[in-house]
């Protein structure tokens, strides 16, 4: 008799069979976009960048997706596992702040690089070659290491459930993903993003009532509490206050909230995904898109791991409860575990179908930033200077495809030499952690010292690895494998190392040797010599011109000019700074420290107050990211329905023909 709760087949009917209804989906908006809108994927400036006109709603929408993770389910019920409710918090928070101060590149990409199609296009025109292909490595690493945590949460956990084979999990799970992103490109993306998003909510909702309302095994706070008290007088918590899973006094969670916050600092800043959502964005609502954004994703880990992986806690030991060993827990399979016990097969299924969605709407995320990294920053930059539309426009296809390939044979690589999801997610920062601070100085700061920033990268990233090494090896009487290099306080050491030194030297040499720069070169990147032709753009080419024209529909000449304004620019970036650091101190010193330092076990009546804020927080998001949207492209959505209409009634008469005044944007 199998183990799987779910058979086989279910495994390949989700990766598959809803793989390619998406695919087939996306498919039909691209085509209604291209007949009733003024944006063509067949641009390359639609397919890469929407035409840099898609409202606040809908890129937050897109961040939300993006930056919900297999990880982002499944790490975060695990650290609820194993730390109680600490774990959830420091997961939300530590992975929030960066999203939210990220908000102040945007503002200012869009001052000092209005027209870059990738954040590497400023450090090269800024810093030059060497340094373009540095944090081009750094680039590159950050979307193999984020696309292989994709696919080795989500394979894990789809084989765990329906015993789906690892090796087909792999390659299948970015295959349909990568149809409708070559087809349809960024804005094809980011309306994928919102259909997932709208989904996600709704499961997540589904959870959390079974697990404190309806569930006969649990179904109320009180008798949650009562649970994990059970366990945590049987089984102390390690660190915690009491042992108890409900405290914010948790040692181990506090290094881990350490940890989540300096890696998810080198996967927001570093990753191509983040910015091309900035890029995409209207100038003048880029700050709003991600501070909200980034409070609506909050809700996801908090309210998601405060459900399921503390019902896989409370749960220990019932009746046909599996036991979790540590190898499950680093997996990321407390949930699958949760779902499967508290909803039998229609659970199991519910929490497939959301991962699934999770893992293809973060891939696809993924699938276009790497394809526009390859396309402008390595062939464009290194092949072909003078490369047509056309030819751009077939690289992004191509390597869409071919990254695709890639994410299945990274997930594989690490599958077979033992690593595991969580593994990967506390070394990130490790890694990559070196080139946050002077990535961030590249794009924001004119006195940001060249080769401090070059050099301090660098030696962040050795200084990272060896204290990894080396308290591994410590801590370890010497041994170094992939069990004892995943301990708490061996991530910790490199995590600190790596980002403190590459932002003290990046920091320190700028201070002493200032530069002067003043971004007028990153302000030419591809700067339009009118407003409906770009400098790279061959003038012969007649055709593309076109295209680009019907594409810059969607913004008046005015409308641009006023939104890329730097006074106005300045006044978004200093809301965004003041925001931003404010809800920092709020989420990461002013709430949780406070409780951390107090070791206050909860009562019945605090976890009560603990999952409340979480329902409601999670219904605010939901508004915000679903409902939001809508209503913001309302005039855009009626003018596709005439459309559609007009051809119905009309066969052809309703067809997109561009005004002489500008269209509403999607």
């Amino acid at each position: 008799m199998s183990d799987h709760i779910l058979p086989q087949g279910a495994g390949y009917g989700v990766v598959v069979g809803i793989g390619l209804f998406f695919s087939a989906f996306m498919l039909g908006l691209t085509a209604v976009q291209a007949r009733y809108t003024a944006f063509n994927p067949k641009n390359s400036e639609e397919f890469s960048s929407a035409s840099r006109s898609v409202k606040p709603g809908l890129i937050a929408s897109g961040i939300v997706s993006a930056w919900t993770w297999a990880a982002t389910l499944l790490q975060s019920s695990a650290v609820a596992y194993k730390f109680g409710i600490s774990g959830p918090w420091w997961y939300g928070a530590g992975a929030t702040v960066q999203v939210l101060l990220f908000s102040q590149l945007a503002a200012k990409l869009k001052l000092n690089a209005p027209y870059a199609h990738t954040w590497l296009e400023i450090i090269g025109a800024r810093w030059g070659t060497f340094a373009h292909v540095l944090f081009l490595f750094f680039g590159l690493a950050t979307n193999i290491i984020v696309s292989s945590m994709l696919i080795l949460g989500g394979s894990a956990t789809v084989t765990d459930l329906s015993g789906m084979s690892t090796i087909a999990a792999c390659f299948l799970i970015p295959l349909g993903v990568a149809i409708y992103v070559m087809v349809g490109g960024m804005r094809s993306t980011l309306l994928c993003d919102y259909t997932h998003t709208t989904i996600l909510f709704v499961i997540i909702l589904l959870f959390v009532f079974t697990v404190y309302a309806t569930s006969d095994q649990i179904g109320s706070p009180a008798k949650m509490h009562e649970l994990l008290q059970n366990v945590s007088a049987a089984s102390p918590v390690p660190g915690n206050a009491g042992g108890s899973y409900v405290t914010m006094r948790s040692k181990n969670g506090l290094i881990f909230g350490v940890i989540n916050i300096i890696g998810n600092f080198a996967t927001v800043f570093q990753d191509q995904a983040y910015w091309q959502r900035a890029i995409a964005s209207r100038p003048g609502s880029t700050v709003k898109a991600y501070l909200l954004g980034g409070l609506a994703w909050f809700a996801i880990p908090f309210t998601f791991a405060t459900t399921l992986g503390l019902a896989a806690v409370a749960l220990k030991g019932a009746p046909g409860m599996r036991e979790l060993t540590p190898a499950d827990v680093s997996a990321g399979l407390p949930a699958a575990a949760a779902a499967s016990q508290l909803l039998g097969k229609g659970g199991a299924a519910a929490l497939l179908v959301l991962l699934f969605l999770a893992v293809t709407s973060a891939t696809s995320a993924e699938l276009i930033a790497v394809s526009s990294l390859l396309t402008y920053d390595v062939y464009k930059r290194y092949i072909n200077p003078k490369a047509t539309e056309a030819q751009i426009l077939r690289m992004g296809h191509a390597m869409v495809g071919f990254f695709a390939v890639c994410m299945g044979l990274a997930g594989l690589i690490f599958y077979y030499i033992g690593v595991s999801m969580g593994w990967l997610y506390t070394f990130m920062g490790v890694v990559l952690g070196s080139g946050v601070v002077p990535i961030a100085l590249a794009i924001t700061w004119s006195k940001a010292n060249k080769y401090g920033c070059i050099y301090g990268s660098i030696a962040g990233f050795a200084a990272g690895i060896t204290a990894w090494l080396v308290t591994t090896s410590t801590l370890n009487g010497g041994v170094i494998n992939v069990t004892t290099s995943g301990g708490d306080y061996e991530m910790l050491a490199g995590n600190l190392a790596s980002i403190g030194v590459g932002g003290i030297i990046s920091a320190v040499t700028s201070l002493i040797w200032p530069d002067n720069y003043d971004f007028v070169g990153t302000r030419a990147i591809n700067a339009p010599n009118s407003r409906h032709s770009h400098k790279e753009q061959p003038s012969e080419d007649l055709n593309d011109e076109k295209k680009d024209s019907a594409s810059s529909e969607s913004m008046s000449d005015q409308e641009i000019d006023d939104e890329l304004d730097p006074v106005k620019l300045n006044k978004a970036f200093r809301f965004a700074a003041w925001s931003s650091v404010v809800l920092l101190l709020v989420l990461v010193i002013l709430i949780p420290l406070p409780l951390f330092f107090a070791s206050t076990v909860y009562g019945t009546k605090g976890l009560t107050a603990w999952v409340v804020i979480g329902i409601i927080w999670t219904f605010c998001s939901a508004f915000a990211v679903v409902i939001y949207p809508l209503y913001e492209s309302r005039a855009a959505i009626t003018h596709i329905m005439k459309g559609i209409i007009k051809d119905i009634f009309g066969k052809g008469s309703g067809k997109y023909v561009p005004p002489t005044h500008s269209a509403p944007s999607v």
